[in-house]
C-alpha cells in the first residue's frame, strides 16, 4: 500500500469506533484461515468479519483464554522487546478497507514521543490484546464492511457450534481431572484451538455446578 495512501487514511481517521473481539471461528470460504469477528461495544449488532491466518488465530486465542504457551509466540517477544525498551501501545487502528484488506496501525508512546506502527490487522490485535490497548476503527469501513446480527439467531448458531463440537471431541464423557490433562496436553503440543475448547467445556460445566 503506497505510503500517501496509509497518511490519507490516518488524516480522515475522525468518528473512530471503538470494537472488541465477538469470536474466532474457523473460515468456510478460504482454507486454512479464520474469522476474526470484531463489534462494536456500544451495543449495536454490527460485526466486521476479518479473515486471518491460522497463526494469527491461534496467538489470538491463546491470549483470549489466558493460555500459557510452552515457548514465547512472536507477538508475546514484540511484549517483551517493548517492555524492555520502556514502549507502551496506547491503541490499535483499523484505517483502511482496500480490496478486501484491512490496514491496521498501532500506536505506541515512548517517553513523549507518539509513534505510529504500520501492520496487519491480525498482528495488531493480537498485540493489542497483550497489553490491554482499545481497539478502533473508522465509521466508514463499518458502514462498508460490517454485518448486523441477530442475538436470537446468533445464540441459537452458537448453541449450535458447541454441541457439535462437544460430539466431536467427546467432551461429555470426560471427567473434569480428564479435561484438564487433556488441555495441559494441547498447550504442550500448541495445539492452541484444542485447549481453547477444553477451557469452554471446563468453564461451562463450573457454571452449571
Amino acid at each position: 500500500m503506497p505510503l500517501f495512501s496509509i497518511n490519507r487514511a490516518r488524516q480522515s481517521f475522525m468518528n473512530k469506533i471503538r470494537i472488541r473481539i465477538a469470536g474466532l471461528s474457523y473460515s468456510q470460504t478460504r482454507s486454512g484461515a479464520y474469522a476474526l469477528i470484531l463489534e462494536e461495544e456500544d451495543g449495536n449488532h454490527r460485526r466486521l468479519p476479518v479473515i486471518i491466518g491460522t497463526a494469527e488465530a491461534q496467538s489470538i486465542a491463546i491470549q483470549l483464554e489466558n493460555l500459557k504457551p510452552y515457548r514465547p509466540l512472536t507477538h508475546d517477544l514484540f511484549v517483551s522487546m517493548a517492555n524492555s525498551f520502556r514502549i507502551e501501545v496506547l491503541e490499535v487502528n483499523i484505517i483502511k478497507l482496500e480490496e478486501g484488506i484491512f490496514y491496521s496501525e498501532i500506536v505506541c508512546k515512548r517517553e513523549h514521543a507518539i509513534i505510529k506502527i504500520d501492520s496487519r490487522t491480525s498482528d495488531a490485535v493480537a498485540i493489542a490484546l497483550r497489553f490491554h490497548a482499545p481497539i478502533y476503527v473508522t465509521e466508514e469501513i463499518m458502514d462498508k464492511a460490517a454485518m448486523v446480527f441477530d442475538d436470537e439467531n446468533q445464540t441459537a448458531e452458537k448453541e449450535k457450534k458447541e454441541t457439535t463440537e462437544e460430539d466431536t471431541y467427546n467432551f461429555r464423557n470426560m471427567t473434569e481431572e480428564d479435561l484438564r490433562k487433556k488441555m495441559d496436553e494441547a498447550v504442550k503440543n500448541e495445539e492452541y484451538e484444542l485447549a481453547s475448547l477444553i477451557r469452554d467445556e471446563l468453564k461451562k460445566r463450573r457454571k452449571n455446578k
